[in-house]
């Protein structure tokens, strides 16, 4: 007897990250959705220097983690990141020891999860997770209010 495709999507959570990098600093924006539009919308600054792949994963891994604390069970994930999304399903070899590093603590996260994709999208697609990153590195001015003038 096979399996209802439908079934398979029943309870399914989306997760949509995006990692950014710049000179000044690094940070991540994600978007984890419920089946029935209920929405949690994060903008994460690092405290450390990450590259954009390191900030895509730290995203990732957040996501899940958060979904993992709400007891969600499935969950498809969307990354513009090419090298990440490869990473995760298995399709690319982790050369590097950051990403390998990034690598095995998403296959530990994994087991907490009946259904878990990681689905790689056009960048035009994840334009929330992009905004909320980019709020998240967002330079802050210094005050320079309208004080009192002698």
């Amino acid at each position: 007897m096979e399996e209802d495709p439908s079934e398979n999507e029943r309870g399914l959570w989306k997760l949509s990250v995006d990692g950014f990098s710049c000179i000044t600093s690094s940070g991540a924006g994600l978007v984890l959705t419920s089946p029935d539009g209920w929405t949690l919308e994060y903008a994460l600054r690092f405290g450390f220097k990450a590259t954009n792949n390191e900030a895509e994963w730290e995203a990732l891994i957040v996501g899940l983690t958060i979904a993992k604390h709400l007891e969600v069970r499935k969950v498809e994930a969307s990354s513009d990141s090419q090298l990440v999304v490869g990473l995760a399903s298995g399709e690319y070899e982790a050369r590097e020891d950051s990403m390998a590093k990034y690598l095995s603590h998403f296959q530990n996260l994994k087991s907490a999860f009946e259904v878990l994709r990681v689905l790689k999208v056009p960048r035009a697609e994840n334009a929330r997770a992009d905004q909320l990153s980019k709020l998240a590195t967002a330079c802050h001015a210094p005050n320079r209010g309208m004080g009192p003038t002698t």
